[in-house]
């Protein structure tokens, strides 16, 4: 057998599998705790009052096309591997980045796709609306290079984008022990009150668990929570939204849409009176935030906040969806 002259590092060796190591937790931080971290990678200015844009006419936000796969490809070989990755610092939800964008280099597009949705079931999503550039792509090493920082949020989008239309369900985790021999609190009845993000997040996770007892309450004729409500069709399709809540569909969750808190009596008390043994409570920001000085001010008076303006600009973005 002939002598080993080097041998990478273990976490080369993971980077360059085809099919990456999907972890059995997703390891969450705080966008507050986010945001103070960055600033010891983070590659671009901070934004503030001092560097506003004119917003009038302004479209930069909307992404009128997706990359191609000759484009995801290029984009994907510019990346540099960073050990100590900056991009992966600067997401909240500690997406292992290098590890999928290696998957795009070498067209394994499924591993990629596993890969995101593995620490973020929102991955479709997040690639689509995250504000990239003041997280990972912000934080990226290259972003001083003629070229710029990689496109991270374009080649996220890629990869699920291709992995939604392969049909593949998710199953549950093979390793997991037979729904019959799992103990009796992974039986017990769980009840999640809103169909948005964070709520088909938890849901997610709860069942890759195992838990096998899920309903989520949404008081809306609609789920998606903000995603659908508040986000226009040009930023975030409806289809988006109900392929990641049929990925969490698959692994048994069930959605009661027009039954929330305060609808037909229901309460925390009266879903624990039920056989509830946990609710999570993922209703969102009923009503923005409102500076004193503008308290008394309405929509009648021409005063609109997001949580008045986004909707109505998103329900006219839409088709009915029931």
């Amino acid at each position: 057998m002939a002598r080993m002259l080097s041998k990478d590092l273990p976490d080369i060796e993971n980077i360059l599998a085809l099919n990456p190591r999907v972890k059995t937790h997703a390891v969450l931080h705080s966008t507050a705790a986010k945001k103070v971290e960055k600033k010891h990678w983070k590659r671009n200015p901070e934004k503030g009052c001092d560097s506003c844009v004119k917003l009038e006419n302004n479209f930069d936000d909307i992404k009128h096309t997706t990359l191609s796969e000759r484009g995801a490809l290029r984009e994907a070989v510019r990346c540099l591997k960073c050990a100590d990755a900056p991009c992966q610092k600067s997401c909240p939800t500690n997406l292992d980045i290098k590890a999928f964008i290696t998957s795009i280099s070498n067209k394994n597009y499924y591993g990629a796709a596993r890969a995101i949705l593995s620490d973020n079931p929102l991955g479709l999503t997040c690639g689509m609306v995250c504000p990239t550039s003041d997280l990972c792509v912000g934080g990226c090493n290259l972003y001083a290079s003629e070229e710029g920082p990689i496109n991270i949020g374009g080649l996220q989008q890629f990869a699920t984008e291709v992995f939604s239309k392969m049909g593949i369900p998710q199953v549950r985790n093979p390793n997991l022990p037979p729904p019959e021999e799992m103990p009796e609190s992974y039986h017990s009845k769980i009840a999640l009150i809103g169909c948005g993000p964070a709520s088909i997040s938890c849901a997610s996770f709860l069942a890759r668990l195992g838990y096998d007892n899920i309903t989520v309450f949404e008081k809306q004729k609609y789920i998606g929570g903000l995603s659908s409500s508040e986000i226009p069709q040009f930023r975030l399709p409806f289809e988006v939204v109900q392929f990641e809540v049929d990925l969490m569909k698959d692994l048994g969750v069930k959605i009661v849409c027009e039954k929330g808190l305060g609808q037909d009596g229901m309460t925390v008390l009266s879903l624990k009176e039920e056989g509830y043994k946990a609710v999570f409570i993922g209703i969102g920001l009923p009503q923005a935030n409102k500076h004193k000085i503008f308290e008394s001010l309405s929509m009648e008076q021409g005063f609109y906040t997001s949580k008045d303006f986004l909707p109505l600009v998103s329900k006219a973005s839409k088709k009915r969806h029931v």
